[in-house]
Formats: C-alpha cells, sequence, structure tokens
C-alpha cells in the first residue's frame, strides 16, 4: 500500500513538472534560468525590452515590467542581444570576424581644391582724382602687362591747374616743392613731374602706367568714361606665385596644422605631384558649406597654373596615438546610435552601442564601449538596417518558426475600445515570448489599411503587430479569436 502511495506521489511530481515547464518558459528570462541553473550571481538588471536601459538594484520598467537579470558566468542568451547563428548561416552570410586593436592611426586628409590668385599678388588700378579715360591701351581682360607700360591717358581739368601752379612758381623763382607735391599727391609719377617741368608747359593727357608685370584680372572703363577716386579702373594680377584653396569638413580642421605637408594632384595631368604646405587655415566657416577653407601656395613657373583649375589636395594630418580602432566597415552607423556585433563564440553574437571617434584611412578610433581584444563582426551584418534595433534583428535570424517572420507576430488578446478615428485600439494581451513581454493592458497604433469593421468591445481577437520603430509595434492585422486562422477564445 505505501508502495502504491509513493508512485502516486511520483507519477503527480512527474505532471505537475510537465505543466510547470511552458509556464518557465513563458515566465520572465531570469525566472527560466533561475530554475534550470540554480543560484548563480545577478552581475546587472537590464531593460526588458531596450538592452542599452540597466540597473543595478530589481526595477520595473515604465510599463510595469520586471528587468531581466544578467548573471554572471554566461547565461547571455538568456539576453534579448545574444543570438546564435549556425556556421551554415555565417557562411551564406560572408560573416568575417577581427579584434579590436590599439595602436598609432596616421591619417591622410582627402579633399578637393582649385587653384586660385595670389591675393598678395593683386594690383587694384584706382585714380586719385577725377577726369576722362583717354588713350586706352588695355582693351580686354587677360591681357599680358609689364611694369611701367602705360595703360591709358588721362584728362583731368584738376591735374592741368596743379601742372600750371608748379609751372608758375618755376617762372616767378619761388620753392616749387609744395606744387611737386601736390602732383605726386594727385598719383602723378615723379618722372612725369620732371619731364613736365623740362617742357615748360601743362600737359593735357597724363600717363598711368602698370606698377608691376602680370595679367589683367578684370576691367571696369572702356574709351572716353568719366572716372572718379571711387572707380576701380582694372586689376592686375601677378601669376609667378598662386593659391591652392581647399575645403575641409568640420571634423577634418583639428587634424591639420599651419605647415603641414601637402601633396596637390591636376586631373588633367597624370602622374604630376606638387608638393607644398599648408600656408594658412582661415578662421571661419562658410556658411552655405559648414567647410573650413584651407589654402596652399606654390610658385608658377611658366604660369602652368592657372586660376579656375580643380586640384585634389592630400594633406598631412597628426597621428591618433595609442587609441582602440576597428575597420570602419564594422561599425553599423544609424545616425541615432553606433554599434558594433560582438562576436562571443560558438556561433553567439551580441550588439554593443559605441562611442566612435575619428576617423583614419578607413579605420574608426572607438572611444568607449569596447575594449581591446574583443571579437568583433567585420562584414555580413547586412541584415541590420539603419532603422531597426540590433538586437531584435539578430533575433529574426535566429528562430526556427515563423512566428517572427518579416510580416510580424502574432499574439492573442481582448479587445478595450476602439478608436477608429485616430486608429488606435486599446487591448488586453496575452503573454508574447517573442518580444519578450508578459501580458498586459496597452494602446497600440493601427496600420491604415487595416478595417476596423466588425471589431467590438470585449471581443477575443488574435491581432499581427509588426515593429517600426526600435520597440514601437504596429497592429497591421486584426480578426476574431474563433476564426479559421488559428485563434482561440480568451474565455
Amino acid at each position: 500500500m505505501k508502495t502504491l502511495i509513493a508512485i502516486v506521489f511520483l507519477a503527480a511530481g512527474l505532471v505537475l513538472g510537465v505543466l510547470a515547464v511552458p509556464y518557465l518558459q513563458d515566465s520572465h528570462a531570469h525566472q527560466t534560468v533561475s530554475a534550470n541553473g540554480g543560484d548563480r550571481e545577478v552581475l546587472y538588471y537590464r531593460h526588458p525590452h531596450n538592452p542599452s536601459v540597466t540597473s543595478d538594484e530589481p526595477r520595473k520598467d515604465e510599463m510595469g515590467m520586471d528587468f531581466i537579470p544578467i548573471y554572471a558566468g554566461g547565461g547571455g542568451e538568456a539576453e534579448r542581444g545574444v543570438v546564435q547563428i549556425s556556421p551554415v548561416v555565417q557562411q551564406n552570410m560572408n560573416v568575417r570576424i577581427g579584434a579590436v586593436a590599439r595602436g598609432d592611426l596616421q591619417r591622410t586628409v582627402e579633399t578637393v581644391g582649385f587653384v586660385d590668385y595670389d591675393e598678395s599678388g593683386l594690383t587694384h588700378v584706382h585714380l586719385r582724382t577725377e577726369g576722362w579715360i583717354e588713350d586706352l591701351r588695355v582693351r580686354t581682360t587677360g591681357e599680358r602687362v609689364e611694369r611701367g607700360q602705360v595703360l591709358f591717358r588721362l584728362y583731368s581739368p584738376q591735374l592741368i591747374n596743379a601742372q600750371e601752379e608748379l609751372l608758375h612758381a618755376l617762372r616767378r623763382g619761388v620753392s616749387a616743392e609744395p606744387a611737386r607735391e601736390r602732383l605726386r599727391a594727385l598719383g602723378v609719377a615723379a618722372a612725369e613731374v620732371a619731364e613736365i617741368e623740362r617742357g615748360g608747359e601743362p600737359r593735357r593727357l597724363i600717363a598711368v602706367r602698370a606698377g608691376g608685370d602680370g595679367v589683367v584680372e578684370s576691367l571696369n572703363v572702356r574709351q572716353g568714361m568719366y572716372v572718379t577716386p571711387g572707380t576701380e579702373v582694372m586689376t592686375i594680377a601677378d601669376l609667378s606665385t598662386v593659391w591652392v584653396i581647399a575645403d575641409l569638413f568640420e571634423h577634418q580642421v583639428d587634424a591639420v596644422t599651419t605647415g603641414g605637408a601637402a601633396h596637390v594632384k591636376l586631373p588633367f595631368r597624370p602622374g604630376e605631384v606638387l608638393e607644398g604646405r599648408v600656408d594658412y587655415i582661415y578662421p571661419s566657416l562658410s556658411s552655405p558649406t559648414r567647410t573650413v577653407r584651407v589654402r596652399l601656395a606654390f610658385d608658377n613657373p611658366g604660369e602652368r597654373l592657372k586660376p579656375g583649375m580643380y586640384a585634389d589636395v592630400h594633406l598631412a594630418a597628426r597621428s591618433l596615438e595609442n587609441v582602440l580602432h576597428l575597420p570602419a566597415e564594422a561599425v553599423i552607423r544609424t545616425g541615432r546610435q553606433d554599434r558594433v556585433i560582438l562576436a562571443l563564440g560558438e556561433g553567439r553574437f551580441q550588439a554593443r552601442e559605441v562611442l566612435v571617434g575619428q576617423r583614419a584611412n578607413g579605420a574608426l578610433e572607438l572611444i568607449e564601449g569596447v575594449e581591446q581584444g574583443e571579437r568583433v563582426v567585420l562584414s555580413g551584418h547586412f541584415l541590420l538596417d539603419s532603422e531597426a534595433a540590433a538586437g531584435a534583428e539578430l533575433n529574426r535570424m535566429t528562430k526556427d518558426d515563423d512566428t517572427i517572420a518579416e510580416d510580424g507576430v502574432w499574439a492573442d488578446g481582448r479587445l478595450n475600445s476602439v478608436d477608429a478615428e485616430a486608429g488606435v485600439l486599446n487591448l488586453d494581451h496575452d503573454p508574447i515570448p517573442e518580444v519578450g513581454w508578459p501580458a498586459m493592458t496597452m494602446d497600440f497604433n493601427v496600420s491604415p489599411t487595416v478595417t476596423l469593421d466588425g471589431l467590438q468591445t470585449g471581443m477575443a481577437v488574435r491581432f499581427r503587430m509588426v515593429e517600426r520603430e526600435d520597440f514601437v509595434y504596429e497592429i497591421t492585422a486584426i480578426e476574431p479569436a474563433d476564426s479559421d486562422h488559428g485563434g482561440h477564445s480568451h474565455d
């Protein structure tokens, strides 16, 4: 009799154990791990939907769900961000793995520039009196002029009066120096003043000569025009030296220093490289392009470099010393966060957020988030698009059933209210293990393609939800729970 009773209790225990398994599987991850692994040290507690949010103590999230404990000595599979991928899948995805390295990164800033005039070699021709242009010798822009060459002659009543004052002083035998100074102040060359004194007669036209060699960069007058001191008659540019102006983005400016080496390549002269130095870094950004201009100076024998030509510019930059780094392709950059996929071994992978620093020749400096020697995925994470959470995407790759497909997750619930105008449903839903949710009451947005006709408050329903943003779901299909699609009643 005692033996029979013992057998009955043993059988009952087995039945209860079998019934308890689904309950444990539908519970939070820390409950499952505790039941299977006994007491273990809890390292920290993780937000049930956002792995980047952690706590040192047990707590609940904004929807009343318990944070998930993360245990020492493994148990990473309990985290939503850790998945396991078979070798075959890894090979099909072309997954390559490398280690986080520490060392120096040599940087080269590559940009584009254009040849420009050396502003220190520009000469603007202005008059110091008013008058009329006569005998204009320079007719078009681009003409070459030499120092001392007559550019044009000027008729000016004021200059004629000043000449008569000089000659009158000479005839009277008084000091003519004040009159000479007045003519020189009005722009008449000393040699021309001496010729006027020798001739003894005022000149009707006064010659205006070039102050140096160059080409006419701009010409703003024509024969017979009336000009004043405010008129820019012409500009002459000396092309014996030229500038190359390059644009740098904001993040590149700190890497470049005045005096640093510069290499310039001209697209129309393959193989030719001009060696120079950074002459000046401009102190402000250009508003339309948000770039900083950098100036390079080059000698220009034979005037081979002509203003307006484009050039490819390579600037030597300060190196990044003793930094953690990875190939740039290993970092997933979404605009909202930067992250890498850690390779934990034995086909296990986990997404981790990182703080990225400078870029150097195809590598990225890593400031926070990883340690030296940690192994990360270098390529093959193309399924992680820029708008999806890394953990959710990795989970999709490891599911053997079709509950988490690209078309969403099916769940059961009871309808509390319908706001057809706003496209919002309020539901009491059952636990949803695929996304780690317990049973709770929530508002859901409904896709505009879903019809809400026939839905009534209190109805048991089966619905499909799709993740539109990180941890934000939208209902894309809904039907009574007793339909032919496998729904069931919540009675």
